[in-house]
């Protein structure tokens, strides 16, 4: 397979996202890259569902899974639904998913 070199390089590098989003979009891959949170999120790509559901299905405990999950919340990665005294998460949007599915499909090749 040949790769064509770019040709001009300022163009390259006017083309470069901005440093805060490449910040941003790299703490959203490291928060992704944790077996214990990509497995709570495999979880949330059925449906909302509790801590202690979550609990659970990854064999963790509550305290475990509500550490994991704040980490995934301030990530923008999920979202929390309060429901009286519980709160049900999900992924936070469409992208969420199609990060998740992509890595997953990508591992398994």
């Amino acid at each position: 397979m040949s790769v064509s070199k770019p040709k001009d390089l300022q163009a390259v590098s006017k083309a470069l996202p901005r440093l805060p989003q490449v910040q941003r979009a790299s703490e959203l891959l490291k928060a992704i890259a944790d077996p214990t949170r990509m497995r709570i999120l495999s979880a949330l790509q059925l449906g909302e569902l509790c801590v202690s559901e979550i609990s659970k299905v990854v064999g963790m405990s509550e305290s475990a899974v509500s550490h994991q999950l704040r980490v995934l919340r301030n990530t923008r990665l999920v979202a929390g639904r309060r429901e009286g005294r519980s709160v049900h998460y999900r992924l936070a949007d469409a992208h969420v998913r199609a990060i998740l599915q992509a890595a997953l499909e990508h591992a398994s090749e």
